[in-house]
Order: structure tokens, then C-alpha cells, then sequence
């Protein structure tokens, strides 16, 4: 790890922790991974991706991939959690290439026709240089005419999860995720967060720090990573709609090629 890297181990650390509540926190907040996975790619073949090979960059315990994984795609997945890839082959064995990596410092792991990250885990880089560190990794892994894509957190979304407090329960699992902020302090390109909480199990209690990048910003760093931005998307109700609207919609998705 880059030692100036402002957001430094705090989300492997925390990510380290959480691995065994993951599943039951995000299908509990009410996350559609095969529903969103299936939107994205449906649009990026629209949009003339071709291949079949895959980086899912944060790759999680795996939701984002296996659904292509069972489309016949060939899948190669990183996270910068031990403990998160372990959750991922213990769904999957052998089925993808897994390996623990910081998307800031991505290695070159061949060339991929879509690189993704998906489900937010831009939110966790805190600066600028983090995010176009992140983007020209990516950009190292395309192949010929491949894809980037990655969805953030809007405004709408930012305002909740700094501001707002929320339950989550799952699997007999119970979740209290508490914003640090009001909503009146929230703005955009902010660092926020807040603190998420697991009943019953002291060790999960963790602050998260989070980033949102306003749609300048995130065009600025995809520029400098040497990309080009195609199209952006903002996500309502399971949807893509054409101009992002921080405030109406709850994602921003960004489409890049090199």
C-alpha cells in the first residue's frame, strides 16, 4: 500500500471483520445483485461489448460475478479482503480466478473485455489521486475495445448514508447502520461515513469512512487515468436513465473505454 493513500487499510480492516455478516447485511438492506447484474450487462451489450472475459475489481463475496460466472463468462475477481475472496471460493471453488488486491495498486492480471466494479466500492477511495489511481489500473487490464464500468453513490444516496440511521435484519442477524452527519452538513465531494453496528457481536462495531466524488470529478479522474467517458447512467428503480440527476437518482453509472 501507497503510504499517502489517505483512505489506507481502513476498508480492508473493516471489510476483514464484516466478511461473515456481509451476505446477510447487504441482501437485508435489500441489494438485487442477479437483477442489477443482469441491467448492467444487458446495457453494455447495447452499447457494443463484445468478449468474454471478466474483472470484477472489489469483487466482494461474489454476487457481482456469479451470475456471469453461471452465463459462461470467464471470470477473474479481486478484493482487498482476505477474508471477503475466502467467502467468494467457498461459494464458487474453483470456478473463477481470485486474489487479494488493492484497487489502488492493481496489478496487470491480463486483458479483460469488461472490467467492473460494482455495488459502490469507488465510496471507499477519499481522494482524487486514489480514484485515478484505481481507473488507470483498470485502464491496464483492458483488452482491445473492452468496457469499464462502475457505479457510485449519488447525492440521494450519500445524503442517507451519512445523515440517516437505519435496521437491517437477516438470517437472525440485526444491523444499525448510524450516519455521522445531519443532512444539512452533507455536500457534495465530501468525506463522510458513518458507523455500522451487528447485535450481539462487539467485534463488528466499525466506522466507515466514505467519499462521494460528484459527477465532475469522477469525469476529471477517468480522463486522467487516459479513459473516455461514454455514457453515464443513474440508476431509479432498478433502471438506467440517461442524465444523471445526483438528486433523483439513487446510483451514478459511468461507462469508459480507453
Amino acid at each position: 500500500m501507497t503510504a499517502a493513500w489517505q483512505g489506507g487499510d481502513a476498508s480492508k480492516q473493516a471489510y476483514e471483520v464484516l466478511a461473515p455478516s456481509y451476505d446477510a447485511f447487504t441482501l437485508g438492506f435489500g441489494y438485487r445483485y442477479e437483477t442489477w447484474t443482469a441491467t448492467l450487462l444487458a446495457k453494455a451489450e447495447e452499447e457494443g461489448l463484445r468478449g468474454n472475459r471478466l474483472l470484477d475489481v472489489a469483487c466482494g463475496t461474489g454476487f457481482s460475478f456469479i451470475p456471469l460466472l453461471d452465463r459462461g463468462w470467464q471470470v477473474t475477481g479481486c478484493d482487498i479482503s482476505a477474508a471477503m475472496i475466502e467467502a467468494a471460493r467457498a461459494k464458487i471453488g474453483d470456478r473463477a480466478e481470485l486474489l487479494v488486491a488493492d484497487m489502488r495498486e492493481l496489478p496487470v492480471l491480463g486483458e479483460f473485455d469488461l472490467i467492473w466494479a460494482i455495488n459502490t466500492p469507488f465510496v471507499y477511495l477519499l481522494s482524487a489521486e486514489e480514484l485515478e489511481a484505481t481507473l488507470m489500473g483498470m485502464r491496464r487490464n483492458l483488452a482491445p475495445g473492452g468496457l469499464v464500468i462502475f457505479d457510485a453513490m449519488s447525492m440521494k444516496t450519500t445524503r442517507s448514508f451519512f445523515s440517516e440511521r437505519f435496521e437491517v435484519e437477516r438470517d437472525g442477524k440485526r444491523f444499525t447502520w448510524t450516519g455521522k452527519l445531519t443532512p444539512d452538513e452533507v455536500r457534495p465531494g465530501m468525506v463522510g461515513g458513518g458507523r455500522l453496528e451487528e447485535e450481539g457481536n462487539p467485534e463488528l462495531t466499525q466506522d466507515h469512512v466514505m467519499r462521494h466524488f460528484s459527477e465532475a470529478e469522477t469525469r476529471a479522474a477517468i480522463a486522467a487515468a487516459g479513459l473516455r467517458c461514454e455514457r453515464v447512467f443513474g440508476e431509479q428503480d432498478g433502471e438506467l436513465q440517461p442524465d444523471l440527476d445526483e438528486d433523483e437518482h439513487s446510483v451514478a453509472v459511468y461507462f469508459c473505454r480507453a
